[in-house]
């Protein structure tokens, strides 16, 4: 039995339910009669989505993921749980001038309750979470398309009509294989989009409930209900920011589909001047009057407190980021971000060419009428337009339900990564169409239906949404191997965007840190010649050759870095460390004191500072820049070690001890730390401390024939002459080429062969 309750879109109860069995009848070539009920469906849906994205659970944490997640303070238990609150996504302080204003405290929460359940940084843990929670997203999607496509209708007892079965469950595998959300899934930083889009569902299925109940009027509403829904969304809003357009989304649903407004109607009365426009009975309509605000204050009081907890505005990007958004041209601006959305719109069409990364000189500017890439323009907003007129002006109310909702879907989610609103910091990023796509499955499934209702050939068309559920399957397989590692993920972005400078430089940092450092100076060239300003490729170049010798080359590159961007800190403290090296003192501290002028809290420049000083014999000052260094990073084992041999070398023994006993506290396991403070407790005549330390020490690192020569130095002072003769062999096992430790061990013999003369 069904009531006579509300039905989304569509003049009465029967017509309904009518044109969506027709709807569900025009797909039965795709699925049988006996289709799957519900609860198999989303089975299906959940695991067919967990097996496209299963290859990624064992991979490493690759490009974002090193600053979002290993470098971030904010996941471990020394920080805070209260810091989340005040921090960006990257464990900056929001209040920052160079924080990049990401607020989604709730999306590092679960990065944390990830870190201490695996006990540290194993990605297995964060990676199966993304998975399952893209498959959880897929099984509720079923229930999305099936009000998308069936409308709201309940039974008796409250429980929402499935009047569009094969319908949902079709756009719901369309969902779940499409390879564009390979970078939300296979990405651990993508799960702000996965959090954002559970939620962002959640509220719209909420705000759906409000409409099970009528009174006596026909106006539909429950306030607990719209109330939930709008917490939902600051709660997807506390996730990424784009969770806050469900609240839009939702009011075109009431307004569209609830209150059933058909702008074709109105059209034809202003045409006609018909009178009954003077009361549209949607103004009338008290319960959507109060629903839209709700809405809207609750929207604009999220916008608010976003704000206040921004602080210094918005955040500040590069021409780099979002070449488009630097244009002089208005127009220039306007045609390249309309060629951006179609890219998106091409995304989601053909996932073929998938990238990482789309800056950078991957897409360069259209600055001319004449470039043929207009034409893409033109082939978006003549679909988008056609699409746009049937939703609003179709007499079929069904269909108007569904373009309505699809395009809804479509553009609303996408609107803050437009441009329209405020500039990004990127031109294309497959991470933000995880909820756009959607809106996609929506109309490619509907234009599947109307297709297989007007031709003959359904088997055909069978066969062709057969093939994309399996072709996408397996891209997404082949999408989320190269994002196991990031050697693969970069190189995989060569054959789509071979201009972008990034690709380049990625590619080449990863090779410097597996030791490949004639190769990384190939791929650093090729970024700064795409790119001449990239002061990061200069930087990362600059140090390699450093580390080569190549010193002149490495001062120009350097010096070019800092004079295209002025307050680049690392580059000024690297420009240091090479002017040191050259013997050009002066300089190098100008620049070590430039970078700690934009980095005021910097102890690695610090502690470079201090070897300057220490090689100008400037001894006090090198001991005031190392203890700057250790008072910003009490962990900054080589600052402590070079304070202790300092005043070791300089006689100051109690205070070397000092320092030593309060390097240790701060630092317990560091064994370069206890060998220090053993030599100068060796010196200090305090024998039996100081051999514990040595032992120690070579415990923790037993392959470091220092250790054993100074511990066998310790034995022969202390007369333990067998023990040192021991000691000495072992660091000359390991060293061979250690003179100091030769002539000790020659002099450490001599003494014993006399010794045994004196005995004959």
């Amino acid at each position: 039995m069904i009531p006579n309750q509300h039905n989304a879109g569509a003049g009465g109860q029967q017509p309904a339910v009518f044109r969506m069995a027709v709807l569900d009848t025009d797909l039965d070539h795709i699925f049988p009669s006996s289709v799957l009920p519900p609860l198999w469906a989303k089975l299906v849906v959940g695991l067919v989505a967990v097996v496209c994205f299963a290859r990624s659970y064992d991979g490493d944490f690759v490009f974002d993921d090193s600053e979002a997640i290993v470098n971030n303070k904010d996941l471990q238990a020394e920080t805070p749980l209260g810091d989340l609150w005040h921090h960006d996504f990257w464990g900056s302080r929001l209040s920052s001038n160079t924080s990049h204003k990401s607020y989604r405290p709730l999306t590092v929460l679960t990065f944390r309750i990830n870190y201490y359940l695996s006990g540290g940084f194993h990605p297995v843990g964060f990676h199966v979470v993304n998975i399952l929670l893209h498959g959880g997203i897929s099984v509720l999607m079923v229930d999305v398309f099936s009000v998308l496509f069936g409308g709201l209708q309940y039974t008796s007892k409250g429980r929402r009509l499935h009047l569009a079965p094969r319908a949902s469950l079709l756009a719901a595998l369309l969902f779940a294989v499409h390879p564009v959300h390979t970078e939300c899934v296979a990405g651990v930083v993508g799960r702000a989009d996965l959090l954002c889009a559970l939620f962002f569902l959640l509220s719209f299925l909420g705000y759906c409930k409000a409409f099970r109940e009528s009174n006596k009027e026909g106006a539909y509403s429950s306030t607990f209900w719209v109330l939930l829904s709008i917490f939902l969304g600051a709660v997807a809003m506390l996730c990424k920011e784009q969770g806050i357009t469900v609240l839009g989304l939702n009011a075109v649903f009431d307004i569209l589909v609830i209150g059933k407004f058909n702008v074709l109607e109105i059209v034809q009365k202003v045409l006609h001047k018909d009178k009954s426009l003077e009361s549209p009975g949607m103004l009338r309509n008290g319960g959507l009057l109060f629903r839209m605000t709700l809405l809207t204050s609750g929207g604009a009081g999220m916008l608010y407190v976003r704000w206040r907890i921004m602080g210094t505005g918005p955040p500040a990007f590069t021409e780099v980021d979002n070449p488009a958004s630097f244009a002089d041209s208005m127009l220039v601006r306007a045609v390249n971000y309309n060629y951006y959305y179609s890219l998106n719109a091409w995304l989601l069409l053909c996932p073929w060419w998938l990238c990482f990364d789309w800056s950078m000189g991957c897409i360069p500017l259209i600055k001319s009428v004449s470039d043929w890439r207009v034409i893409a323009l033109a082939a978006l907003w003549f679909c988008l337009i056609g699409l746009i007129c049937q939703a609003l002006c179709s007499e079929d109310g069904h269909k108007r339900r569904i373009l309505t909702l699809g395009l809804g879907f479509l553009v609303i989610p996408f609107l803050p990564a437009s441009n329209l609103f405020f500039r990004v910091g990127f031109v294309v990023a497959e991470r933000v169409l995880y909820l756009p796509s959607v809106g996609y499955c929506v109309l490619l499934t509907f234009g599947f239906g109307a297709l297989s209702k007007h031709t003959k050939k359904k088997k055909l068309i069978a066969a062709v949404v057969l093939g994309i559920l399996l072709i996408n399957m397996l891209r997404c397989v082949v999408r989320s191997g190269q994002w196991r590692s990031e050697e693969q993920l970069f190189r995989s972005a060569l054959s789509v965007c071979p201009l972008n400078a990034k690709v380049h430089y990625n590619i080449g940092k990863n090779l410097a840190d597996k030791g490949n450092q004639t190769a990384a100076i190939r791929y650093y060239r090729e970024a700064v010649r795409l790119n001449p300003k990239y002061v990061h490729a200069m930087n990362n170049l600059g140090n390699i050759l450093k580390e080569r010798n190549e010193l002149q080359e490495a001062e120009e590159l350097l010096s070019l870095a800092v004079r295209i961007q002025p307050d680049f800190a690392a580059a000024w403290m690297n420009l240091g460390i090479v002017q040191n090296s050259l013997k050009r003192f002066e300089a190098a501290e100008q620049s070590y004191r430039m970078a700690i002028k934009h980095r005021r809290k910097y102890p690695d420049c610090y502690y470079n500072l201090g070897r300057l000083y220490a090689d100008l014999n400037r001894h006090v000052d090198a001991l005031n820049a190392w203890r700057n260094a250790t008072v910003l990073k009490p962990e900054h084992s080589l600052a402590w070690n070079n304070m202790i041999i300092l005043l070791d070398n300089t006689g100051n023994l109690a205070q070397a001890e000092a320092v030593g006993r309060e390097a240790l506290e701060l630092i317990p396991n560091d064994h370069s730390l206890m060998f220090s403070l053993a030599n100068v407790l060796g010196k200090s005549q305090k024998y039996k401390e100081s051999e514990a330390l040595f032992l120690k020490a070579i415990k923790a690192n037993p392959n470091a024939a220092s250790y054993h020569g100074n511990l066998a130095v310790l034995y022969h002072r202390w007369g333990h002459l067998d023990l040192a003769k021991k000691h000495y062999e072992i660091s000359l096992q390991l060293d061979p080429t250690a003179s100091g430790t030769k002539e000790n061990y020659g002099l450490l013999r001599r003494k014993l062969e006399l010794m045994q003369k004196k005995d004959v």
